[in-house]
């Protein structure tokens, strides 16, 4: 099920609420409600994924309750270890079992049969929530639940399931025993909630369509003008997809009470690569940094020390998104970037120029985000030549023209977006706070907004357009 779908939007979503606040005022049950549709909410597309999830929720408990109880250092490092084979194993046989048969196949010219697996939807995600709940109740950062569907509700809860942002368990752990969703809480998760679905609809879905459109040429030979439009769109439509269904994720988490970390901080106003992935898909990279970079020693140990430590984050990252060469690659490329930017300066110096900081940054991510899309390597290096006109392709052709004049309302739009708007309006509202006829008719243009972004986003799903949503493959 997508948040962005008729059916969460209009019956799923207003019928949680409907019981969460009407009929569910004891705080337990008002868990196992959430629990419940949660678990619906997996199960709608492929039900037998549920079991793997459980599988997850068990262990995780198990493991948790071992470790807390244990007094003796050697039997709780066990646990520890048993848990991290657990949870990576879940992913190497779901995730990469047909990739690593491949290229054992390549690599030792063997002919073994490669596992046609299923990927269940959102695992990469929920099972780095079971690393960071054991983790954290070993590092006594909070409590380790007693009853077991706690701990399911804190690994499925849907809002955050399937894309994220990941939240780690000592940053709800007390919300998960006792909150209160306020007035302002429902507002404001209300408010987030439509501009998230409006980003994912109104611009995500539109630029799908063009970076559909150019990638399902041959790489070699696709005109620079398109190649450039189609990995520009490709790039706007990834941070709308992805950003807008944090957005969703933090709203809807609102409503219910609870307070999730932000995901994104425009990421392509970045002036440099470490400034970009500081501002891009946070929650995953505070993990690495928190539950790998640090423990392998961080900075502490010396550059050599630290640079492989990077690497070693880096490469993971890349192997976290997907099992393929490219996303591999991808994540060396900038593992690569960030080290050459940390130890020669590069990213201090950029800090001094914003303009060629930018340009630096977006062409660096534009290309990247190439490798990203692309079906293998081959395909992406051909792709960015044609983009630099070293293909095959012409300059420009009349479908490249065509798409221009029909998407160029789209692409000024989705720039414009990508600017902090918002924050910069909330600023502007804040120091216009004694002004009570300015602040009125601020919130009330601010309502009007949402309002016909809600309705507009409402018609695009009911008539069905396009709908595509990148992060289900991870």
């Amino acid at each position: 099920m997508l948040f962005s779908s008729t059916f969460f939007l209009f019956f799923f979503l207003p019928l949680l609420l409907l019981l969460y606040y009407r009929f569910v005022t004891e705080h337990s049950k008002r868990n196992r409600l959430l629990l419940a549709f949660s678990l619906v909410f997996y199960a709608w597309g492929e039900p037998l994924f549920v079991f793997i999830m459980a599988l997850c929720i068990a262990a995780n408990y198990f493991f948790a309750l071992k470790i807390e109880s244990y007094q003796d250092r050697g039997r709780t490092r066990l646990m520890l270890v048993l848990m991290l084979v657990f949870n990576l194993a879940l992913l190497a046989v779901f995730k990469y079992a047909g990739f690593i048969t491949q290229n054992i196949n390549s690599l030792l010219s063997l002919d073994l049969s490669v596992p046609e697996i299923a990927l269940p939807i959102g695992i990469s995600f929920f099972t780095f929530q079971g690393i960071s709940y054991v983790i954290d109740v070993h590092r006594k950062k909070a409590e380790a639940f007693k009853n077991p569907l706690d701990v399911g509700l804190y690994i499925s809860f849907f809002p955050q399931l399937i894309a994220g942002p990941i939240v780690r368990y000592e940053t709800i752990a007390k919300e998960l025993r006792e909150r209160n969703a306020t007035e302002d809480d429902f507002v404001q998760g209300t408010s987030r909630f439509i501009l998230g679905i409006a980003k994912k609809v109104i611009l995500a879905n539109q630029f799908a369509l063009i970076a559909d459109k150019a990638y399902s040429f041959p790489a070699d030979s696709v005109s620079v003008t398109l190649a450039w439009m189609g990995a520009i769109a490709y790039t706007l439509q990834i941070y709308f997809d992805f950003s807008g269904y944090s957005d969703m994720a933090i709203g809807l988490g609102k409503l219910f009470g609870f307070h999730f970390p932000e995901n994104f901080r425009h990421p392509y106003m970045a002036k440099s690569v470490s400034d970009f992935w500081r501002r891009w898909h946070i929650s995953l990279g505070s993990w690495f940094r928190d539950y790998v970079y640090i423990p392998l020693g961080g900075s502490r140990a010396g550059k050599l020390m630290q640079l492989r430590n990077i690497a070693v984050v880096w490469l993971c990252t890349g192997i976290w998104h997907g099992a393929n060469w490219t996303f591999i690659v991808w994540g060396i490329y900038f593992g690569v970037l960030i080290i050459l930017e940390k130890f020669t300066g590069l990213d201090r110096m950029l800090e001094k120029s914003r303009l060629m900081g930018h340009i630096y940054t977006m062409t660096i991510v534009i290309f990247g985000w190439v490798l990203f899309r692309s079906a293998g390597i081959t395909e992406a290096i051909d792709y960015i030549r044609s983009m630099l006109g070293m293909g095959s392709g012409a300059a420009t052709e009349p479908i490249a023209v065509l798409y221009l004049h029909d998407y160029r309302f789209a692409y000024i739009a989705g720039i414009i977006a990508c600017f902090p708007l918002i924050s910069r309006a909330k600023a502007f509202y804040e120091r216009r706070k004694s002004d009570r006829i300015c602040c009125a008719a601020i919130e009330l243009s601010f309502i009007s907004a949402l309002a016909v972004l809600f309705l507009i986003s409402a018609s695009y799903l009911i008539k069905g357009t396009y709908n595509p949503f990148i992060y289900f493959n991870f």
